[in-house]
């Protein structure tokens, strides 16, 4: 299978890698690009200015504008909100609107604001409803309004404590620079 474009979106991009899909109701825009294997679900909007790397997901109602790179590996959630500029004025705009990256392998929760320009470092994880106003350390678990710290998040999806404890199974873990490693 090359990649599956339901009929019923508008699809004007021919930059789309092998095995994505993209289902009914979504308009994409002709100088998006968007990488294999990716899953966009119904009712979402891609502006042109826009990068979706291999393996993303994006879940229905979410809009992608100008200014987003979303790397390899990337959840993201129902109705996410981006923004892209900061003082945003009915036709009048920018000379250039604010560049937001989410790094590979983040997950972002359902119904999260994202403020344009920041970053979301890899593997951080935005909890749901929580509204990001600053960058993201890699390896980071934040929510709330305005979303703070809250802990640590291993590669396969162990949250840990701010203390890097997994309370689960009482593992203590250290960080590597930015990636916390179980302490042997």
């Amino acid at each position: 299978m090359d990649n599956y474009i339901h009929s019923l979106s508008d699809v004007k991009t021919d930059k789309i890698g092998k095995n994505t899909f993209v289902w009914q109701f979504c308009v994409v825009l002709k100088d998006a690009t968007i990488g294999s294997n990716c899953n966009i679900n119904c009712n979402c909007f891609i502006e042109n200015d826009v990068i979706l790397g291999n393996n993303v997901t994006i879940k229905s109602g979410v809009q992608i504008w100008d200014g987003i790179t979303i790397e390899d590996n990337v959840f993201v959630g129902p109705n996410v909100t981006f923004t892209n500029d900061l003082v945003p004025r009915s036709k009048i705009y920018p000379k250039e609107f604010k560049r937001t990256i989410i790094k590979k392998g983040a997950s972002i929760g359902a119904n999260a604001t994202i403020i344009a320009g920041i970053e979301i470092g890899e593997f951080s994880f935005i909890g749901a409803g929580s509204v990001v106003t600053k960058s993201v350390p890699p390896y980071t678990v934040w929510y709330g309004n305005p979303a703070s710290h809250k802990g640590f998040i291993t590669e396969d999806a162990i949250i840990l404590d701010l203390n890097l404890l997994d309370k689960e199974t009482n593992f203590q873990y250290v960080l590597d620079e930015y990636k916390p490693i179980r302490k042997q």
